[in-house]
């Protein structure tokens, strides 16, 4: 037995219908002053709680940061040796007092 879906309410719109219809809401929504306002404050304390939130994983930050090293690792064996980094020297004065 074959089932066949059928589209129902917003399904059945096409994608600028429904880009046009969520554009109209959110101006209607701002013109009554029931929209939120994200100032930049909120967004910096936004992305502070967020990365204390993913930081307290310790099992996942250090999952992400062996993949980070694995990866840099890779660039680095793949770059040609005029691209490459040579004779870098780290330490700069300007820096040190910092």
């Amino acid at each position: 037995m074959e089932t066949t879906t059928k589209k129902n309410g917003f399904a059945t719109w096409s994608r600028e219908k429904l880009l046009e219809t969520a554009s109209r809401g959110g101006k209607m929504a701002h013109a009554c002053g029931r929209a939120h306002k994200y100032t930049s404050e909120k967004a910096k304390e936004a992305g502070r709680l967020g990365g204390l939130k993913i930081s307290a994983n310790k099992e996942w930050m250090s999952k992400i940061g062996k993949l980070g090293g694995k990866k840099s690792q890779q660039l680095k064996r793949e770059l040609p040796p005029v691209l490459a980094p040579q004779n870098v020297d780290l330490n700069v004065p300007e820096l040190d007092n910092v």
